[in-house]
């Protein structure tokens, strides 16, 4: 199987995952209000089947509830498929510094000079990119563009033949590492989104059921 066959079966995998999980979430909370209703109005029921479902789906939730958390795990066992993947996904970026001209009006060379500035990086991994574009040999090859300075030195002209003044480290490197704290953040926090739902709905079940029942008073 090839790499990309497999990081994107991974993806799915992990996609999958998460969407099992939603559904037993779904279905469990069904399930335990449907106990809490069956339990308030159970002296008004003659069916002792009636509880069945609930019990099914709390049964069905458990399932998918283990089967989302057991492929997760699997998925994100082997952790260097979500480096693989964003691999894939900046591929392009090298293709984009090919393209540089350094005209303020060009979209490539806007989105390279805000990258560099933002990420405080240069090149894909170092300055030593840039010295096999075209750019660089056209402009006379001592300089890469201003964006590459560290902000540290104000008198950074780009050149060269004083790298100290530049940004040790390559956008790829930090566009990954900002990508990764983004999905980490989304993947992990999307556990704690559940959490937070199934004590909101625990404690609206809790009000609706000690809720006192008004007594009915006759119109005059």
């Amino acid at each position: 199987m090839s790499d990309q066959r497999r990081k994107a079966l991974k993806t799915m995998l992990q996609l999958t995952c998460q969407l099992l999980g939603v559904v037993g979430l779904v279905v469990g909370l069904s399930g335990v209000y449907l106990l809490l209703n069956y339990t308030q109005s159970s002296l008004f029921l003659t069916h002792s089947y009636i509880p069945l479902p609930a019990f099914l789906a709390l049964a069905s939730a458990a399932f998918l509830l283990a089967s989302g958390c057991l492929g997760f795990w699997l998925s994100f066992k082997d952790s260097t498929f979500r480096q693989g993947l964003l691999e894939s996904e900046i591929a392009p970026l090298r293709g984009v510094f090919q393209n540089y001209t350094g005209n303020s009006q060009d979209l490539n060379s806007r989105a390279v000079d805000a990258a560099q500035e933002e990420l405080q990086c240069c090149g894909v991994h170092d300055y030593r990119d840039w010295l096999e574009t075209s750019w660089f040999n056209r402009t006379g090859g001592l300089c890469v563009p201003h964006s590459c300075c560290n902000s540290t030195f104000p008198s950074c002209t780009g050149a060269v033949d004083q790298p100290w003044q530049l940004n040790a480290q390559g956008c790829q490197v930090k566009l990954e590492n900002r990508l990764q704290f983004v999905l980490s953040f989304l993947i992990w926090g999307s556990p704690l989104v559940f959490l937070v739902e199934v004590v909101l709905f625990l404690t609206m079940a809790q009000l609706m059921k000690h809720q006192p029942v008004k007594d009915y008073q006759v119109l005059d």
